[in-house]
């Protein structure tokens, strides 16, 4: 037998470790060169491990979850083809052959199947046909034993649907069994209320680990200061669905968000503290020139900031199509390390689920985050007169350290002078 160990190797840019997010192969597959083997995940960035070398599973080392540096032994191999073939391979054809042992996997405890737990001392429930449902008058009370009351009351059954075959009409615990078996066969009745006691464990591994981590550093390291201002976007709603109803199919559809990120091309020279990330291990403030667009984005892993890099050099449309293309990148698992780093202000928007407000979480260690609320079209007043306008509420939140109060406030109002007047956003500045 001759054994090859794959170890894992250095991604570069300084990541010592990754973390086991998904497994390939399992013990006793014969896999062939270049084929997949494993997936590890480094600062939200999922790289696909292959085999250089065909061979034969014999060993895996680490479980899901696990984080394991660089260098450290992933999976062994037997790469000799001539050699002894495994027992599997062995068994005679009229024999099924041994399965090889499963990977290690994280525990999940399933919850118990939902039942409904006799409590009377009749035994079993019987097997009966569908009852039909009592039809008691209001007042008419039903008569039943303290003890089948008990037991209906636990179970959350109403005795009044319950049809009684004691004397005068009492409701026996055969009755009480036979009326809960008729409800699990169909019979139209009021919903019972039995008890809930399940409880499933989920290991919180791969992206969904990472992004816990990330939130709990940014709000355990950055005191967050959150400000709400009220928008109206009656005229950049107009515009918009103005060039979108055009139909053009050589240009995007237009988004609030491509002119959020015009607007705060506009205003980043003369706020520079916002387009800023923050060191704050060794007390540096870095403002960029440019501008690096984080969009928050919901994926099916979690949450992920695809970045939109230098949309100071983007006209509207460009925006708008680069906006489409990361993102959709991140939902699909394929973006790459340069497009998930590297923002340096974050946009977040939940669309027609956005609420009234929020309070943003920044992402660390940039300084300030935007988050559009929904649309809503109500009544305000406008030159003393009642009209419907189109309203939003903008959430965003500050690292108090770097950015004032004051200058926080400057900011979103300069930038609700840009939202509310969409046309500045096309002229040029003196």
């Amino acid at each position: 037998m001759e054994n090859y160990t794959f170890r894992l190797p250095d991604v570069g840019e300084g990541v010592a470790e990754a973390e086991i997010v998904a497994w390939h192969v399992k013990i006793g597959d014969q896999i062939d060169e270049d084929q997949l083997m494993v997936d590890v995940m480094t600062d939200k960035a999922t790289v696909e491990m292959t085999t250089p070398v065909a061979g034969r599973v014999i060993a895996l080392h680490g479980e899901i979850g696990q984080r394991v540096p660089v260098g450290s032994v992933l999976i062994e191999l037997d790469t000799n083809q001539n050699g002894s073939a495994p027992e599997a391979a062995k068994a005679p054809r009229n024999e099924a052959p041994v399965p090889a042992p499963p990977v290690a996997a994280p525990v999940v405890a399933a919850p118990p199947a939902a039942s409904v737990k006799p409590a009377s001392s009749t035994g079993p429930v019987k097997s009966e046909p569908v009852r039909a449902v009592a039809t008691r008058a209001p007042d008419d009370l039903p008569l039943a034993a303290p003890a089948t009351r008990r037991r209906a009351y636990e179970l959350g059954v109403p005795l009044q649907f319950v049809p009684g075959t004691g004397p005068g009409g009492r409701i026996t615990a055969e009755d009480l069994d036979g009326y809960i078996a008729s409800r699990s066969a169909g019979a139209p009745a009021q919903q019972l209320r039995a008890k809930r006691e399940g409880v499933t464990e989920t290991k919180i591994v791969g992206l969904r680990r990472k992004i816990a981590e990330n939130m709990q550093v940014s709000k355990r390291r950055i005191p967050h200061f959150t400000y709400v201002e009220e928008f109206d976007l009656t005229e950049l709603e107009r515009l918009r669905r103005e060039v979108n109803a055009e139909g053009r199919t050589d240009r995007p559809k237009l988004t609030l968000l491509p002119f959020f990120m015009r607007a705060l091309v506009s205003l980043v020279a003369d706020f520079p503290q916002v387009n800023a990330r923050y060191d704050d291990e060794a007390s540096v403030l870095r403002t960029y020139e440019g501008l690096h667009v984080g969009i928050a984005t919901q994926t099916p892993g979690g949450l992920m900031v695809p970045v939109v890099h230098h949309v100071e050099s983007l006209g509207l449309f460009e925006c708008a199509g680069e906006l489409a293309r990361v993102t959709k990148a991140a939902r699909e698992g394929k973006a790459t390390r340069d497009e998930l780093t590297g923002s340096t202000i974050t946009l977040t928007s939940l669309g027609a689920l956005g609420g009234v407000s929020a309070t943003p979480v920044i992402n660390y260690p940039e300084v300030a985050i935007i988050g559009p609320n929904k649309l809503v079209e109500r009544p305000v007043v406008v030159n003393g007169q009642v009209t419907i306008r189109t309203m939003m509420n903008l959430s965003a939140s500050f690292d108090h350290r770097i950015v004032d109060g004051y200058d926080a406030a400057r900011f979103i109002q300069a930038l609700k002078r840009l939202i509310e007047q969409p046309a500045l956003l096309f002229m040029d500045r003196a």
